[in-house]
């Protein structure tokens, strides 16, 4: 919100939040129903159901321009600020759609007041030069002024100011805007439209390329990375005044008195508003290479869905817990797709990019689903897939890779032991963070507990924290002969003692795993505390009881960037497993931690608490 709301800041339809579409729904089933049910041929008009397509496609358009952005930044090469973006920029620009919704109710309305909208010709070579000629001439020189214009004090603090909150654009920055500026501005982009229609030169690709064309150089001009080469400029000089760069744009978000043009300089120069660090500024970001993290997190795709939570993805869904949305089952064919091509083809990528304090950290995810993890036609691929990406940081001189999630299965990788054997020359020091993670379960765990119940595969983790509790005095109840009697071979005579096995499920703590069934949560007494110990959490069976995140603390606020969540976790709420990789890194730890390694489980606790990590509270629970 601007930092004085004026008159007509508030979108019209904001109350109606996620059922605003439905504005939209009488004109779309009109025109949907016009064309199907005319029995006349000639009365069936393209222009009219083209209005549909037309908005999706930039819906599409929008989309892939972020998830560009947003791995080029992350990725480092070209990025022209190293400024961060973080959660309440992601909830400001949360309405990026509302454009998209008055410029459909904007179309079809004028299609049904206006007779010169109606089937109109695919191209019209007229209508395409006429469409140029006004935009070069009244629309960008009107645009000037009016920016300019919002830029006093007066219109700035009431309006433009919360387009400007964004110092760090991403594409979706561009259409951020309060509702009066926004008309203004579209007024502005109908003035090619009305001058066609009006001397019958108008075509569905003059109006569709249009528009178009001014979300392509909206987008672009909004993206903190600088994509449009030096040669272009070079082999023909005046385009400088003819097309902005994205570095043009962003001087413009960081010096606010420059560069106020849309999309074509030349009235920059013409008045002498152009910022003189421009060509210095292009140049370094044309330069500027890849970035080279001392931290990596490997972590992959969870549920199909998952595509849609993550960074690339759609940022307002990253920026909240993974949830299971209605309307992403509209997607289903996307996601089927992704889930086939994931089958075949396997690829590391940057995802997200962090600072803590001067430590730079990214995270890497691997193309593959969890359900392939546990596939044996995928098992070698998916090893390959992780061994490189390993052998990858290595080659870059990356000081700690994490693995996340199913990339440490022991089944799969004896948490991780494996790619050490077969590289014992690695430098990049190997986490699995169990040590960690051991940690936090036991602080997980409220004071007093005298007896805890243990359910799940046992592992590494799982064997440390009743190895832990046993030693502490506390009763580990067991309830699966099998798992008893593995698990009191592995620990030593005295603390076996408070090992037990039993069928009865009177304790409220009970220690899990993701596999816990539906059946065994039903059998547990009312207000019993699920803490998971797995990467991943139990399906929730019982509104009686209390279910705590899988092991992870609260970040420290010196972590920057943040704008997106882990998987299922709060927001600046981080894994465990993801925090050990830091901590190994700022401590200067000098040795692996997978396969049966493990730190010292209470030296990790102080590290993380030093570094300003925090136990997330109970209150976080359910």
């Amino acid at each position: 919100m601007a930092t004085k709301p004026g008159i007509l800041t508030e979108w019209p339809w904001a109350h109606l939040r996620k059922f605003k579409y439905l504005l939209l729904a009488p004109f779309v089933g009109h025109s949907i129903y016009s064309f199907i049910m005319s029995k006349d041929e000639s009365q069936r008009d393209i222009s009219y159901i083209f209005i549909l397509p037309y908005l999706l496609s930039r819906m599409i358009h929008n989309q892939i321009w972020t998830s560009l952005s947003r791995y080029r930044t992350a990725k480092g090469n070209n990025r022209i600020l190293d400024k961060s973006i973080e959660f309440d920029q992601v909830d400001r620009e949360s309405n990026w759609d509302d454009q998209i919704i008055l410029n459909g109710l904007v179309f079809y309305i004028a299609y049904l007041k206006f007779q010169q909208t109606h089937h109109l010709p695919l191209w019209r070579t007229d209508g395409i030069i006429i469409t140029a000629l006004m935009h070069i001439g009244p629309v960008e020189f009107l645009y000037y002024w009016l920016h300019r214009a919002f830029h006093h004090h007066f219109l700035y603090s009431r309006y433009h100011s919360h387009h400007h909150s964004s110092i760090v654009t991403e594409p979706i920055t561009s259409v951020i805007h309060p509702f009066a500026e926004i008309v203004a501005y579209l007024t502005l982009f109908l003035i090619p439209a009305t001058t066609t229609l009006f001397t019958g030169t108008a075509s569905i690709a003059s109006l569709g390329v249009y528009t178009t064309y001014i979300d392509f150089m909206n987008y672009m001009g909004h993206c903190n990375f600088e994509l449009i080469p030096k040669w272009m400029f070079s082999m023909f000089p005046p385009l400088k005044y003819l097309m902005y760069t994205p570095t043009f744009h962003s001087l413009h978000h960081t010096q606010f008195r420059t560069n106020y043009s849309l999309f074509v300089p030349m009235y920059d120069y013409l008045y002498g508003t152009v910022d003189t660090s421009l060509d210095t500024l292009y140049e370094k970001s044309l330069e500027r290479k890849a970035e080279l993290p001392d931290v990596v997190h490997l972590t992959h795709l969870t549920t199909p869905e998952s595509i849609y939570h993550l960074r690339l993805g759609f940022a307002s869904l990253a920026s909240k817990p993974h949830a299971s949305k209605w309307y992403i089952l509209l997607m289903w064919p996307v996601t089927l797709w992704s889930f086939f091509i994931t089958w075949i083809y396997g690829q590391t990528f940057v995802v997200e990019r962090n600072l803590f304090r001067n430590l730079k950290l990214q995270t890497w995810a691997i193309l593959k689903y969890r359900k392939q993890y546990f596939m044996q036609g995928q098992r070698d691929t998916i090893n390959n897939l992780i061994e490189e990406a390993i052998v990858e940081a290595d080659q870059k001189g990356i000081k700690v890779l994490s693995l996340g999630l199913l990339n440490q299965e022991e089944q799969l990788n004896n948490n991780g032991e494996l790619y050490i054997r077969k590289n014992p020359q690695l430098k990049v020091k190997v986490v699995d963070g169990s040590s960690l993670v051991v940690a936090v379960v036991l602080n997980s765990i409220p004071k007093g507990t005298s007896q805890v119940v243990l359910r799940g595969r046992l592992s590494k983790v799982s064997c440390s924290i009743a190895l832990v509790l046993c030693q502490r005095g506390i009763q580990v109840i067991m309830l699966d002969e099998e798992e008893y009697k593995r698990l009191k071979a592995k620990v030593t005579p005295e603390a076996a003692t408070n090992l037990v096995k039993s069928k009865t499920y009177l304790s409220k703590i009970w220690l899990v795993d993701d596999g816990l069934s539906e059946d065994e949560q039903l059998k547990a007494p009312k207000g019993t505390l699920y803490i998971p110990f797995s990467q991943f959490p139990p399906r929730k069976a019982r509104k009686n009881c209390f279910y705590f995140h899988t092991p992870a603390m609260i970040t420290p606020k010196h972590l920057e960037n943040v704008d997106s969540c882990e998987n299922w976790l709060p927001r600046r709420v981080m894994s465990a497993w993801r925090i050990a990789g830091i901590l190994h890194a700022l401590e200067g730890w000098n040795e692996h931690e997978c396969g049966d390694m493990m730190l010292d489980i209470e030296k990790a606790w102080k590290a993380s608490l030093d570094h300003g990590f925090r136990p997330l509270k109970m209150t976080s629970a359910a």
